[in-house]
């Protein structure tokens, strides 16, 4: 997902490279190889600097570190009374944090608007209405994930306890992305809450307003101490990777991704990584071309195209490319009217860098639908590409905008070759009636999700795991999985000190028949019934004490 989070800075005011952070070399590095990596602070449009140059530090650095140094322990210092332990209290946080998006949906709204000029029913639909049906899902199922679950027994292990403890990690750092800012940034909170963490909450500082109004009223309704809200950009964020944490939930792009693995290493802290790239989208010339593309052109342009797991290029057979083009023309003119620079469910490219970034990706592209474009607004139009060859700069990096390129391939093995060559992606589209095809595009493809017939609602499944393989992400995470994945998971065997006549064959002196009864023993899985274990512990007591007679009484 391309969202930045604070790590690498841009700005006119600048240091000579041989005064930077070891880490900041490393992301210019990457802001070198990776030319889309060109973010702002504070969703700012200073113009950017070369590689040879960081950004001064900040009248005041020090005082905001050891602000964030002190927020991170005091969320040690709650976490350590623990009270996170108790459901009631897990429950209550997520109540309130329910109540929170309830109560304050103006403020919300509002914010989003300054930040995406996303409509106040835009915001409802793409992030607040997921995150409530999050909320009540997890208090729903919240006891059952947390009790302790039963483990499959082996014949020595029959009369014992067996079973897995969920329990906290501890304090979970969550950074978050700006385009979709409440969604990514709250969904991992109500993971963190509902498996019993502390959490230390940094919003994306591009999404400015929308990171003020969490500030101010996350706290107005969680406790404060156990979920502290960090704001701010470069230091803010540099000076959090310092501090140990139990786990790091980042949401944003790859190159930043490695550095917040960088920075994790020092105390082993795991990760997790929500991060993009290029989602494919294939269409079978024999579906319904006039249903897939209204489908396709929803899931692109929703949010100005600003969107982890939009389709970012369409593969399909050169002879359906007019049609296709023609269709989401339509459906364009149907969703956002003849000018959807005046459409209010049409929104804006977040700032001008990113403006600038996307725009260029259409220098050696033949546009077929849309590219109007300006700049002072930051508006890009719904756009088309046609006949786009795989070397065009718009297929080397994650588009991130309204940009729909559309590349000819003739057959489903061309199709399925094209994405094998190429990282894995967040999500795989498939468009077809052919269940067979969509089966062999699952099994012969690696993505971290597949939809077929339809566009991002895989996203609102809280039953699904979300999350990416290889470059687009590591983890995953919704409903359950969040839980489990912000939990350790403790394995717990409880014996007695009883039987002991049965431990006989695994003490030393070791011999063969020793050997050949702890093979019977352990390699034997019970499954049965109560009765039908009561019976076999009967069985078993009773074969034990003629093994005992036999080989090891004196």
């Amino acid at each position: 997902m391309l969202a930045f989070s604070g790590l690498i800075p841009v700005h006119e005011d600048t240091l000579p490279m041989e005064y930077m952070y070891p880490s900041a070399r490393v992301a210019w590095m990457y802001l070198n190889a990776l030319s889309w990596c060109t973010f702002t602070l504070s969703g700012g449009s200073g113009s950017g600097s070369g590689p040879e140059s960081l950004p001064r530090a900040p009248a005041g650095t020090e005082l905001r570190m050891s602000r964030e140094q002190k927020a991170v322990e005091r969320a040690r210092k709650a976490f350590a009374t623990g009270r996170t332990k108790s459901l009631e209290y897990r429950i209550n946080q997520l109540k309130n944090l329910q109540r929170l998006i309830e109560e304050r949906h103006k403020e919300i709204a509002d914010a989003l608007k300054k930040d995406l000029s996303r409509s106040e029913v835009g915001t409802c639909l793409y992030e607040t209405v997921g995150l409530e049906g999050e909320i009540q899902h997890v208090i729903r199922n919240l006891a059952k994930w947390a009790a302790p679950r039963p483990a499959a027994k082996n014949l020595l292990t029959l009369s014992d306890q067996v079973y897995i403890q969920p329990q906290p990690l501890g304090v979970v750092l969550i950074i978050g992305a700006w385009n979709y800012p409440w969604a990514v940034t709250i969904k991992p909170l109500i993971g963190a809450i509902a498996a019993g963490n502390a959490a230390v909450i940094k919003p994306s500082e591009v999404s400015v307003h929308t990171s003020k109004a969490m500030e101010e009223l996350l706290p107005l309704y969680i406790d404060k101490e156990m979920y502290p809200v960090v704001t701010g950009g470069v230091s803010e964020t540099q000076e959090l990777l310092k501090q140990r944490f139990d786990h790091i939930f980042y949401t944003g792009n790859c190159a930043v991704g490695k550095l917040i693995m960088e920075a994790a290493s020092k105390y082993l802290t795991p990760v997790t990584l929500e991060l993009g790239g290029k989602s494919p989208c294939y269409i079978d010339k024999n579906c319904d071309l006039t249903i897939a593309c209204r489908r396709i052109a929803w899931g692109k342009y929703s949010n100005c195209g600003q969107t982890c797991i939009a389709p970012d290029y369409i593969l399909c057979d050169p002879s359906i490319q007019d049609r296709v083009i023609e269709e989401i023309r339509k459906c364009v003119k149907e969703f956002y009217t003849d000018d959807p620079k005046s459409c209010p469910d049409y929104g804006r490219i977040i700032n001008q860098r990113h403006f600038k970034r996307v725009m260029a990706l259409l220098q050696d592209s033949t546009v077929a639908a849309g590219g109007e474009n300006d700049e002072s607004q930051c508006y890009i139009a719904p756009t088309v590409l046609k006949d786009v060859k795989p070397e065009a700069k718009v297929m080397q990096e994650e588009i991130f905008g309204p940009l729909l390129p559309i590349l000819s391939v003739s057959s489903v093995d061309e199709a399925i070759k094209f994405i094998n060559e190429r990282e894995k992606p967040l999500a795989l589209y498939i468009f077809t009636s052919d269940n067979k095809l969509t089966q062999r595009m699952i099994s012969e493809t690696s993505s971290g999700g597949v939809l077929a017939n339809d566009c991002l609602v895989h996203y609102s499944v809280s039953s699904l795991p979300f999350g990416g393989v290889g470059n687009s992400g590591m983890g995953s995470y919704h409903g359950k999985f969040s839980f489990d994945h912000l939990s350790h998971l403790k394995g717990c065997l409880i014996k007695q000190l009883k039987m002991e006549g049965a431990n006989q064959m695994r003490y030393a002196p070791h011999t063969t028949k020793k050997l050949s009864w702890a093979r019977f023993f352990l390699l034997k899985e019970a499954q049965l019934s109560k009765l039908g274990r009561l019976a076999l512990l009967a069985m078993l007591a009773v074969v034990a004490a003629v093994i005992i007679q036999r080989y090891f009484a004196d």
